[in-house]
């Protein structure tokens, strides 16, 4: 492989780390969401910051455009803040569906690209993998009725991560080391509104700790700089599409973990979703 091939592939690893975030946080519990990510967000970017300062790299932070310092930082944090807020106001299976819009989004936005051209494959993969990505969140149990507020901030949950997603192809150039300084920006934030709305906890025991590092290692750390390699130099629609696959494999790990039960709708969404994958990998063939 090679080109936007591998590119691609790399990104993609992205979508496997953040598989695994349902299952990590289950096992920080207490901890409450806006200090989790400021620890997780921390330990991504002191980790880049190493790697940066380790390859002799940091000089390349020197030249990065405002523009790009502020895509990346609002785009992880605002992210995550709408997240949360939306599953405060509207804990529903809904609302998590909504906010699973964000591939779709970027498959369509992905046509706006100078140099890309969105195709009906792409169009079409990106739809039954989300009918796929539908029936598994649908079928979870729901904490409360969703509603229009809760909805509509799943929504800009979904476009601020598809804006991100496809806005980083216009700093194509910018190193994906700076990466290490958005998680870092995006730790400061969170931690400011965690001292605002937010009352301390502590993870239980070592378990906790160890969840909280890997977090801040995988699905909150190295993915970022993967996904930051795919959108930039990768197959974007495609990537979209296979994004699809995170739900599923998040599903297949809580079942794996004793965490969720299997049922026969996992079956006939991950036909689903690899049918809209092969579709969408077909496509750009």
């Amino acid at each position: 492989m090679s080109g936007p091939t591998a590119a691609t592939a790399i990104g993609f690893v992205a979508v496997v780390l953040w598989a695994t975030l349902a299952a990590l946080t289950i096992a920080t519990a207490p901890v409450p969401p806006f200090l989790l990510n400021a620890l997780t967000f921390g330990i991504g970017g002191a980790l880049g910051l190493v790697w940066l300062a380790a390859t002799g790299s940091l000089r390349q932070l020197r030249g990065v455009p405002a523009g790009a310092w502020a895509l990346g930082i609002l785009g992880l944090f605002g992210y995550h803040a709408v997240y949360f807020t939306a599953f405060r106001v509207a804990p529903a299976a809904e609302t998590g569906l909504v906010a699973y819009l964000w591939p779709l989004f970027i498959v369509l936005f992905s046509g706006l690209l100078p140099g890309e051209r969105l195709r009906a494959g792409h169009m079409a993969g990106a739809a039954l993998a989300f009918a796929g990505a539908a029936l598994l969140v649908l079928s979870r149990p729901s904490d409360g009725a969703a509603n229009a507020p809760g909805l509509a901030l799943g929504l800009a949950c979904a476009l601020i991560w598809a804006g991100y997603s496809v806005g980083s192809r216009r700093y194509a150039t910018v190193p994906t080391g700076a990466v290490a300084v958005y998680c870092l920006g995006s730790a400061v934030l969170s931690l400011a509104v965690h001292l605002a709305l937010e009352t301390p906890a502590w993870p239980a025991g070592p378990c906790g700790w160890l969840a909280i590092a890997a977090l801040g290692a995988g699905p909150v750390g190295l993915a970022f700089y993967v996904w930051d390699v795919g959108v930039k130099r990768g197959d974007i629609a495609l990537l979209g599409v296979l994004s699809y696959a995170a739900p599923l494999l998040s599903t297949l790990i809580l079942i794996a973990a004793g965490l969720a039960p299997a049922s026969p709708v996992l079956i006939l969404s991950a036909l689903l979703i690899a049918g809209g994958a092969a579709i969408a990998a077909r496509t750009r063939r």
